[in-house]
């Protein structure tokens, strides 16, 4: 399967079921993927953020994409992130995962040094010369330190480098000068601009975006492809109701006491609670060193789960 251009709908990025002693749970991860089949996603991405990338193994990150790849047989795109300090040590990423099958790679700017936007440039053009699958930017200024400039952006677009981009910085007004660039610039014509927010994808669809790609889909993959068509459909009153509705699901991911663990140990925490509560994963266990919620505070996720009518 080749990725469409623009690539477009709902691509969650998929959660790593681990195992107690923390390894990769296939079998969970095998269901995940089939609740989000049969939730109607129009592709998965794979090694992001709530793949809990950054805390895997390179053997366990290649475990994940073979055995996705594998189940799927080619039924929806796979795209998979290729997720790195360096050019190289990211070139060694996109050679193992499109060795595996995945149909694009996910790309980061550079990060732990410090970055100008003239290597970052350079970053994206050296690993669009040696990967032989479309590459996208991924912009998350919270993890790598950087926010990606959207002239950058869009002159990589239009020079056909970057076939498109995972917008996750929260900054609405910088996606929408991309989003309005790309529709301005012919030469950026078949480029996708995907929102990786999960409270503001009406307003992003609105604005002319393409897609999708909300972690919180995985405990309701359905929702958000509601969410998406009613955007497409133009039924904004009922577009809005939904998104409302996720957006109230959302809370969940605060469930952790700050007090004793960061926002990502509670966020990621709380979505494999809901996956584990919905009958999806056998284990809620997330990677090391992140903390695990108490049982306390996974029963506040299940009071989410049942006021959204997921349980």
């Amino acid at each position: 399967m080749t990725l469409p251009a623009p690539l477009t709908g709902v691509v969650p990025p998929v959660c790593t079921p681990l195992t107690p002693d923390r390894e990769v749970d296939v079998p969970s991860l095998l269901r995940l993927v089939d609740h989000l089949v049969a939730g109607g996603v129009h592709g998965l991405f794979v090694l992001g953020s709530s793949s809990e990338a950054a805390f895997l193994t390179d053997r366990q990150r290649r475990q994940v994409v073979d055995a996705v790849v594998a189940h799927l047989g080619g039924q929806l795109p796979v795209l998979a992130g290729a997720i790195d300090m360096s050019t190289p040590r990211v070139l060694d990423h996109v050679a193992s995962v499109t060795a595996a099958g995945a149909q694009a790679v996910v790309v980061t700017a550079p990060f732990y040094a410090r970055t100008h936007p003239a290597e970052i440039d350079r970053h994206y053009r050296r690993v669009t010369a040696g990967s032989p699958v479309p590459v996208l930017a991924y912009d998350i200024p919270v993890s790598v330190h950087t926010r990606l400039p959207a002239g950058v952006v869009l002159e990589l677009a239009a020079d056909g480098v970057l076939a498109g981009l995972k917008d996750s910085s929260g900054d609405l007004g910088g996606f929408r000068e991309v989003v309005t660039g790309v529709r301005t610039r012919p030469d950026a014509a078949g480029f996708s601009v995907l929102t990786g927010s999960e409270l503001l994808v009406d307003a992003a669809l609105a604005l002319g975006a393409d897609g999708a790609v909300p972690g919180l889909a995985n405990v309701d993959p359905h929702g958000y492809v509601r969410l998406y068509r009613l955007c497409r459909a133009g039924d904004w009153d009922g577009a809005r109701a939904e998104q409302d509705r996720l957006c109230a699901l959302f809370r969940m991911t605060g469930a952790g006491d700050p007090a004793r663990m960061g926002a990502g140990s509670s966020a990621l925490g709380a979505f494999k609670a809901a996956l584990h509560l919905r009958g999806v994963i056998d284990c809620p266990a997330t990677a090391e060193p992140q903390i695990p919620l108490s049982g306390r505070e996974v029963e506040q996720v299940r009071t989410y789960l049942a006021a959204a009518g997921l349980l």
